[in-house]
């Protein structure tokens, strides 16, 4: 319920901040006195949608590191950092990208996540726990797991599905609060407070709605990328470090993070539809079928 309601307020917020800017500014086009302008409305939701979306993207490298304190490792300080580095080099070089930034930041928890807007500028980091509770044969497969999304370049696409449902939430809100509006309502001087509230209502139910395929398709990309780090390391080591993860301590990355890591939350029944990853013996179960070696 935590994460519904964050999104409720985040989607107000963004809204009440939106009509204000859009009304000062002019840029509210879409509404006429005339009726709803279709043209204008898909343009208006094409670049809050995909705009928004990649404004994260460009950042995703900066805010991982300041929410999670991930440290870069510039030089290696000891024999662990070194090695981190060369895996990461050296999977890197396989998968065909650049070499990533490698950091470590803490968390008790074994987790890793993977982030940045290009695959020859990306960063790859673990946290303290992962590193405490795994030998190198399974860090290695957590890495290459971490490459997989990288190579892949799974941030990116996973930025281009979220900018598409933005857009369409964005776009069929307001058509539904122009419906009411108009034809409910039977509003017919410009557009009044009908318009407003039931588009702020549809843009919430829709979102929470087009979230499920976003987590889908997050989802998805998990199994790719487990497939992808037993292709680096061996599938042995990538099970095995999937076992460590299911054994270990559950606490996901901050939220606006916890389709990066490799470890999500597990929840149940119908809130597996807002899941991230898909439960860790799916993926277990997934490796061992593939008869990959």
């Amino acid at each position: 319920m935590k994460r519904v309601a964050l999104f409720v307020a985040t989607n107000i917020a963004i809204l009440v901040v939106l009509f204000i800017i859009t009304t000062i500014f002019g840029v509210h086009r879409y509404l006429d006195d005339t009726g709803l302008n279709l043209t204008y409305l898909l343009v208006f939701a094409a670049i809050l949608g995909f705009g928004g979306s990649f404004i994260s993207l460009v950042i995703s490298k900066w805010m991982a590191k300041r929410m999670t304190g991930a440290k870069v490792i510039d030089r290696p300080a000891n024999e662990m950092e070194n090695w981190l580095v060369q895996t990461v080099r050296r999977q890197a070089s396989s998968a065909g990208i650049g070499m990533p930034e490698v950091a470590i930041f803490d968390s008790a928890a074994p987790n890793a996540f993977a982030t940045g807007m290009k695959r020859d500028a990306a960063l790859v980091a673990v946290s303290t726990g992962l590193l405490r509770s795994m030998n190198k044969d399974e860090v290695e497969a957590v890495l290459g797991h971490e490459i997989s999304h990288v190579a892949n370049g799974d941030m990116l696409t996973l930025t281009l599905i979220q900018g598409v449902v933005n857009t369409f939430v964005i776009f069929l809100s307001r058509v539904v609060g122009y419906f009411v509006d108009r034809v409910i309502l039977k509003n017919e001087e410009g557009f009044g407070i009908g318009f407003f509230v039931t588009s702020i209502v549809a843009q919430i139910v829709f979102g929470i709605l087009a979230s499920t395929i976003v987590m889908w398709f997050s989802r998805q990309r998990e199994f790719r990328a487990d497939a992808g780090g037993a292709q680096l390391a061996g599938t042995g080591k990538m099970i095995s470090a999937l076992e460590k993860l299911q054994k270990g301590i559950q606490e996901p990355l901050p939220e606006q993070m916890a389709s990066f890591g490799i470890n999500g939350k597990k929840d149940y029944g119908w809130k597996m539809l807002f899941m991230t990853h898909p439960p860790i013996e799916h993926r277990i179960a997934a490796l061992k079928s593939s008869g990959r070696q």
